[in-house]
C-alpha cells in the first residue's frame, strides 16, 4: 500500500466570526426555548452546520433565487436571526414592522466594511464594490444605497465624480483583489482604497501560498460548495502551481482515484469548515480508509 504523506495546512476550523454567529443561534435558542427561530438565510456557509442547527428546532430558509429581502416574506412570527453575512438595513427595518424580534449574528468583520461604507456616502462617495453577486455578504452591502456599484471583474463603470472608495467583500481572493485595485487605480488615480479581506480568509490563503515549491502534488480543500472562502483557496492553490486541485465537503467525496500518483498532499479548509471533518479526511488518507464514513452532526457545534 503506498504512503501518502499528508501535510496539515493550519489554520484550520471555524473563524471568529462563524464561532460567534453558531454561539448567538445556540444561545438564542436557551433563552427562548418555546419561540419559533428562524434563520434569514444559512448561518454560515457549510450544511453540516444547518443540519446541527435543525437539531436545535432553529429553521433555516434559504432560496439562491430570492434576496434576503424577498426571504423575509416568509417569516411571519418569533425570532428572525441574521446570518454571519451581514445584513442591510431596510431588512432589519423590514422585520421589525413585521413585529418580529431580530438577533444579529453578522460577522463583526463585515460590520465594519459596511460602517466604512456608509460613511463615504455620507461623505459624498461613489462605492466601488467588489464582490459576488447574490451572495449574502455582497447582496447586504449593494442593496445598501444606489452609490453602491458592484464590481464583479474589471467592467468598471464610469462615474462623473473623483470621489471614489474603492473596497471588497472579505472572502475574495487576495490576488484577484490586487489585481482589480490596480485596474481601478488606473480608472480612478484619486480614488481611495480600502481593503477589507478577513483576516481569517487572508491567512488561509496565504499558507497555500506558502506551500509552492515544497513539492505538493494535490491540494485538498475542505468546504461547502456555496463557500466563496473555499472556492478561493482552491484558486489559490492553482496560484501555487500546485497541480491537483480538490474541493469537497467531506471524506464520502473524496476519490481515491485523484490521488492515486500523489505522495505528497495538502489539506486546508474553508473558514466555516467544522473541524472534524478535515481531521477526518486527513486521517482516512493516512490510513487509506476509503471506506464509507457517518457524519457525526452533533459534533458539528
Amino acid at each position: 500500500m503506498k504512503q501518502i504523506q499528508v501535510i496539515e495546512v493550519q489554520p484550520q476550523g471555524y473563524c471568529g466570526g462563524v464561532l460567534k454567529a453558531i454561539s448567538i443561534a445556540k444561545e438564542t435558542r436557551a433563552k427562548y426555548p418555546l419561540e419559533t427561530i428562524t434563520l434569514l438565510g444559512n448561518l454560515v456557509h457549510n450544511k453540516y452546520v444547518k443540519q446541527a442547527l435543525e437539531l436545535e428546532n432553529i429553521k433555516t430558509i434559504e432560496n439562491k433565487n430570492k434576496t434576503r429581502l424577498e426571504l423575509l416574506d416568509e417569516i411571519d412570527q418569533g425570532i428572525v436571526i441574521f446570518t454571519a453575512h451581514g445584513v442591510a438595513p431596510n431588512i432589519k427595518e423590514k422585520a421589525l414592522k413585521k413585529g418580529l424580534k431580530i438577533v444579529d449574528a453578522s460577522c463583526p468583520f463585515v460590520v465594519q466594511t459596511q460602517k466604512i461604507i456608509q460613511q463615504k456616502i455620507q461623505d459624498g462617495y461613489e462605492i466601488l464594490y467588489i464582490g459576488k453577486y447574490k451572495h449574502p455578504e455582497a447582496e447586504s452591502i449593494y442593496t445598501m444605497d444606489e452609490h453602491v456599484h458592484l464590481i464583479q471583474d474589471q467592467t468598471i463603470p464610469k462615474l462623473d465624480t473623483e470621489k471614489v472608495f474603492v473596497t471588497n467583500q472579505t472572502t475574495m481572493s487576495i490576488y484577484d483583489i490586487q489585481e482589480l485595485f490596480r485596474a481601478i487605480k488606473q480608472a480612478y488615480p484619486k480614488a481611495e482604497f480600502h481593503d477589507e479581506i478577513c483576516n481569517a480568509t487572508r491567512v488561509r490563503q496565504q499558507a497555500v501560498l506558502d506551500l509552492q515549491g515544497q513539492g505538493i502534488d494535490a491540494l485538498i480543500v475542505v468546504g461547502d460548495p456555496t463557500s466563496n472562502n473555499t472556492q478561493k483557496l482552491l484558486e489559490t492553490g492553482q496560484q501555487a502551481q500546485i497541480p491537483i486541485g480538490i474541493k469537497i465537503q467531506d471524506i464520502n467525496e473524496l476519490d481515491p482515484n485523484d490521488l492515486k500518483d500523489a505522495k505528497k498532499v495538502a489539506v486546508t479548509s474553508g473558514a466555516s469548515t467544522p473541524t472534524f471533518l478535515t481531521k477526518q479526511i486527513i486521517r482516512a488518507i493516512e490510513n487509506q480508509d476509503y471506506s464509507h464514513h457517518d457524519i457525526p452532526i452533533k459534533q458539528i457545534l
